[in-house]
C-alpha cells in the first residue's frame, strides 16, 4: 500500500529481458533499510525488490506488467518516480494508492496557469465513470486531484490537474513531452464502486 507521494527519482541504470525483464534502479534512498522483496512503486507500478546495492535495487518485470503499463517506460536511462511502502504510523499525505495500473493516460495539452501547469490527459473508456472532478487519481506514481472532466464521443474521458511548481520538480513531471504516456490508478473507493455499478446493470 502507498500513498502517492514521491521520495525519490530513480534512474533505470540498465534493462535486460530474461524470461522476465529486469531492471536495475539507481536510487538514493538507504538500501539497509530495504529488504529482499520488499515493495516500491515505480511510476505508479508496484514492484518487488529481487537484488539490491549499496545505491541501486533489482526488479523483474512480467510480460504483463510491461503491456498493461505506459509504452517506453521500461528503458534504459528512463526516469521513475519512486516511493516506498506504507508503514503502520506513516502520514497518509495523499491518497490510499495500491500500486495496481488501471489504464494508460496520454497528454493532450500543457499550459502555465498561474505559477503551475495546467495538465489535460486523455483517459481511456473503461476509466471514465470512475473519474470525477475533486476526485482523486494516480499519474505515474503521484497522488493528485482531478479538477475537471469532460466526456468524449467515443467514449473517453479527457480529465484536468494543477501542477504546482513544488510538484514538478520533485518528480517526473518537470519533463512533459508531447503525447507522454502515464499510467493511471483510479481511485479504490471508485474501484469498487463502479465494479458495482456494473454487477446492477448486468441484473
Amino acid at each position: 500500500m502507498f500513498t502517492g507521494i514521491i521520495t525519490d527519482i530513480g534512474t533505470i541504470r540498465s534493462a535486460e529481458q530474461r524470461g522476465d525483464l529486469r531492471l536495475v534502479i539507481g536510487t538514493a534512498y538507504d538500501m539497509d533499510s530495504v529488504a529482499i522483496g520488499a515493495s516500491i512503486a515505480c511510476s505508479g507500478a508496484c514492484l518487488t525488490v529481487v537484488e539490491k546495492g549499496a545505491d541501486w535495487f533489482a526488479v523483474d518485470l512480467s510480460a504483463e506488467t510491461v503491456d498493461r503499463t505506459a509504452p517506453g517506460l521500461w528503458r534504459q536511462g528512463a526516469r521513475l518516480n519512486l516511493e516506498r511502502a506504507l508503514k503502520v504510523g506513516d502520514e497518509l499525505g495523499g491518497h490510499i494508492v495500491t500500486g495496481h495500473v488501471d489504464g494508460v493516460g496520454t497528454l493532450v495539452s500543457a499550459a502555465p496557469e498561474g505559477d503551475s501547469t495546467r495538465l489535460v490527459i486523455a483517459a481511456p473508456p473503461a476509466l471514465a465513470s470512475a473519474l470525477a472532478a475533486k476526485g482523486s487519481i494516480t499519474l505515474d506514481g503521484i497522488s493528485l486531484t482531478v479538477n475537471s472532466v469532460e466526456d468524449q464521443p467515443d467514449g473517453s474521458v479527457h480529465f484536468g490537474l494543477n501542477i504546482i511548481p513544488h510538484t514538478a520538480a520533485a518528480t517526473t513531471l518537470d519533463a512533459l513531452a508531447e503525447g507522454r504516456s502515464f499510467n493511471l490508478e483510479i481511485d479504490v473507493l471508485a474501484r469498487y464502486l463502479d465494479r458495482m455499478q456494473s454487477l446492477r446493470q448486468a441484473m
